[in-house]
């Protein structure tokens, strides 16, 4: 048998298996972006996984993008959290935070006191997003001045100290997606001339500060970050991604944090992008564990095991729609196929009300 279906290392902590449940937006939190007690039964419904990292958790009010998506950043929220914690180590489970900060990504309906949406510069993205009356165009936002970078460092930091305080067996940065970090990363949407901007070094500075911040809180192996190189979501771009993430990846290993999760190809999309850059070099740079994320299945997941391309794979809509997806995959059982329409917002539907094979 393969051993994607064996316990796995990570630093001090020993995980069930190979598979990982990737974080999953689902718009499900309560008043105060509070975590609820549904949400406590949906995670604990899936800890069979070997570790799950939780769905973006925004580091302060500024980080917020979408409505009903929960918070890290006030004393409702850490409790909250803990119903979760708590009920996935009651099951058996791991699970870590995922830190997060949409920068751009955002609008003023979503923003404390009706605010422009923060950036490192002032370019319009394209694309709508998800507010209480409904999809609405997103803004130009505001580029942060060089003054206030050092409070996003610290938001950063204090997140990861009350993801401690919730019980949280880690944290993951999320420099993904087309968001805050992603956005210092790129150079379609990082114009700055500062210490933050131009060279790869300069635009690679802030998510290496964040992350310098956070293992001040945890232990390293506890620690790992959130990279998409190639995909354009969130209507994101890089002239040349291949040093920039070779660098990052670099960068992250010397730090000797305990893994890097990349999202191979489009986010939710398709795997190969036909760009010259082979995303599995950053394999071979990194070395600590490599999570490969976006559309394994099965045989992809045993062949990625099997040529030791990644050291644990991570499923995300597959989750969605299966509690006891490791045991289904174990037993190459049929699985539960997903209902787009109930992926964001609403109650059980959808959520907590897919149906288990093996219990």
């Amino acid at each position: 048998m393969t051993d994607l279906f064996q316990p796995y290392q990570l630093g001090n902590l020993k995980l069930a298996n190979r598979i990982v449940m990737a974080p999953l937006t689902r718009s499900r939190a309560g008043a105060g972006d509070v975590p609820t007690p549904l949400m406590a039964t949906y995670y604990a419904q899936r800890a069979s996984a070997g570790l799950i990292i939780s769905e973006g958790t925004q580091i302060s009010p500024h980080g917020k993008g979408y409505i009903q998506t929960p918070g890290i950043y006030s004393a409702e929220q850490i409790a909250g959290w803990r119903l979760v914690t708590d009920a996935v180590h009651a099951a058996g489970g791991t699970i870590m935070a995922q830190l997060w900060h949409v920068g751009r990504i955002s609008h003023p309906e979503l923003q404390p006191d009706g605010a422009l949406p923060v950036a490192p510069s002032a370019v319009l993205p394209v694309g709508q997003v998800f507010t209480g009356r409904g999809m609405v165009d997103m803004v130009l936002p505001r580029a942060l001045e060089l003054a206030e970078i050092p409070s996003i460092i610290a938001d950063y930091r204090q997140a990861a100290v009350n993801a401690q305080a919730t019980g949280f067996d880690g944290v993951e940065i999320h420099a993904a997606n087309g968001y805050l970090l992603d956005q210092f990363l790129r150079d379609k949407t990082n114009r700055r001339s500062d210490e933050y901007g131009g060279s790869i070094e300069n635009r690679a500075r802030l998510l290496l500060e964040v992350t310098d911040a956070v293992l001040e809180v945890w232990e390293k192996e506890r620690v790992g970050v959130r990279l998409s190189p190639l995909s354009p979501v969130n209507d994101i771009d890089d002239s040349d991604p291949e040093p920039l993430f070779s660098y990052v990846a670099q960068a992250l290993s010397r730090r000797e944090i305990g893994f890097l999760h990349v999202i191979e190809g489009v986010t939710g999309g398709a795997r190969e992008t036909g760009h010259s850059f082979q995303i599995s070099r950053l394999r071979s740079i990194f070395a600590g564990t490599y999570i490969a994320n976006n559309g394994y299945t099965r045989e992809l997941a045993l062949a990625a095991r099997a040529s030791n391309s990644a050291d644990l794979i991570s499923f995300g809509k597959a989750f969605i729609a299966n509690p006891d997806l490791v045991e289904r995959l174990e037993q190459d059982a049929p699985l539960n196929l997903p209902d787009p329409a109930t992926f964001y917002g609403g109650a059980e539907v959808g959520y907590t009300d897919y149906p288990a094979l093996f219990v």
